[in-house]
Order: C-alpha cells, then sequence, then structure tokens
C-alpha cells in the first residue's frame, strides 16, 4: 500500500471578526496516500478552500496537525503546486515563459523540463503565443504546467475548471486525469461540482459547514477511465449525493476510512 504523503489530525481554524469569531474548520482529520487523486466537496461556506490553502502553507495559523512527509507545513514550499480557479497568468510572457516563471529558459535543464510540460498538458505549437491568444482551457492548462515544474509531491486544486464551460471543462478533466495518470503526482481537488468529483477521485471527501467539517469519505472503486452515463458512476453519484444532502447530521465515516 502506497505511503501516506499528507496528514491532517485535530485541524481547526478560526477567523476573528467584528460580530465575533468564525469556526471555519473544526477537527479536521484526514490523511491522503502518495499518488493518490482525492476529491472534495461541500457547499459554499464549508472550508474547503481554507483548507486547501492551510495545506499549501498559505495560512499558518492554525490549530492540530498538518504534516507532509512527516515534517509540518510551515509556509509554501516547491513540495507543494497550487491551482486557482482562475489562470492567474503573466500576460506580458509566452506561454513557455509563463511556465519557467523566474527560471531561465536559457537553461538546458529548464528548457527541457518546459518541453515535456508542454507536451504533457497538450499545448504542442502555443509555446509563443501569449494568455490573451489562448482559451480559458488552454490558459488553465499553462498554470497546471507551471505547477509542476518543480515537480511538487502534491498538487492543491481549487476549483480550477469552475470558470469553464461544460464542453472545456469535461475535456479538462480528462487531461488532468492523463497528467496524474503519468506523472504519479498526488491530487487534492476542491470542487463544488458532483459529477466532478465522482468523475475524477479516488475518493471524496464530503464536507458540511457551521463549522466546516469531514461529514464523510466515500471511497470511489470504479475503474478508469469512467463513463458519466454507465450505470455504476450513477449509483456512486447517488451514494454522495445522498451523504451530500445528510448536512444537519453529525460526522461520520463511510468505507475506506479517513
Amino acid at each position: 500500500m502506497a505511503s501516506e504523503l499528507l496528514v491532517i489530525e485535530g485541524l481547526g481554524k478560526t477567523f476573528s471578526a467584528p460580530a465575533g469569531d468564525v469556526i471555519a474548520l473544526n477537527n479536521i482529520r484526514l490523511k491522503v496516500r502518495k499518488g493518490e487523486f482525492v476529491t472534495i466537496i461541500g457547499p459554499s461556506g464549508c472550508g474547503k478552500s481554507t483548507l486547501l490553502k492551510i495545506v499549501a502553507g498559505l495560512d499558518t495559523r492554525y490549530t492540530g496537525t498538518v504534516l507532509l512527509n512527516d515534517k509540518p507545513i510551515e509556509g509554501p514550499s516547491i513540495e507543494k503546486g497550487f491551482i486557482f480557479q482562475e489562470p492567474r497568468l503573466f500576460p506580458w510572457l509566452t506561454v513557455e515563459k509563463n511556465i519557467a516563471a523566474n527560471l531561465s529558459l536559457k537553461n538546458p535543464r529548464v528548457r527541457q523540463r518546459v518541453n515535456e510540460l508542454i507536451e504533457l498538458v497538450r499545448l504542442q505549437g502555443f509555446e509563443k503565443s501569449y494568455p490573451r491568444e489562448l482559451s480559458g482551457g488552454m490558459a488553465q492548462r499553462v498554470s497546471i504546467a507551471r505547477a509542476l515544474l518543480r515537480n511538487p509531491d502534491v498538487l492543491l486544486l481549487d476549483e480550477p475548471f469552475g470558470a469553464l464551460d461544460a464542453f472545456t471543462r469535461t475535456h479538462m478533466q480528462e487531461v488532468l486525469l492523463d497528467i496524474w495518470q503519468r506523472n504519479g503526482t498526488t491530487m487534492l481537488f476542491v470542487t463544488h461540482d458532483l459529477d466532478e468529483a465522482v468523475f475524477l477521485g479516488e475518493r471524496v471527501v464530503i464536507m458540511n459547514p457551521r463549522p466546516g467539517h469531514i461529514r464523510s469519505v466515500l471511497p470511489v472503486d470504479l475503474p478508469f477511465p469512467r463513463k458519466r452515463s454507465g450505470t455504476a458512476f450513477q449509483e456512486m453519484r447517488r451514494l454522495v449525493l445522498n451523504e451530500f444532502e445528510k448536512v444537519e447530521e453529525p460526522l461520520y465515516d463511510v468505507g475506506g476510512g479517513i
């Protein structure tokens, strides 16, 4: 069995506000194995994005324990790649220079790695293009390639396809699965889309709000590639939906453990 890459125990996060403190996360417990694809779904305000930012090291004011490779997460690092909903590309740089970020393409090793990533995200022929010349899906592929540049241990994706049309979103899901299967990078993927969570995840983490907590973790025992119209997929979708709708009931685990 693959080793545990990410271990979260008793994680809590409270925000201070004029009307009083707001508990964003309460007693989060989650373990993610190396190379695993985990999706996180829940309603707005349940703390999905807050959880991702803590794992990314973008927010270090919390209680509990968050370990990556058995070491406490104390800030951003090359071990963690982060993908936002918007591509956040530099408009004055070409695709290849956006991927290279602050590294020089004159370095043969950087050039080789950028070329490999351009092929991985299927952007051959657009190396010299600028962000304004790209579609939304293509721009997001540049963001993914940039996040993979330094071979992070885990890729954290915060609703990366939320702003895309349905056709492009479906295509990008397939691209991401291809990247995951070829690269072996651990994925932690936040979404509002139930179908997306089931289509991508080996496990689906369901979060509830007030305060944000993990209600259940469901293993998705479906082989890849998955067919959304298939009976097994629809049965899994119904199971996740049933859990998702139990907002007011107590926290518990379902199969696979956390």
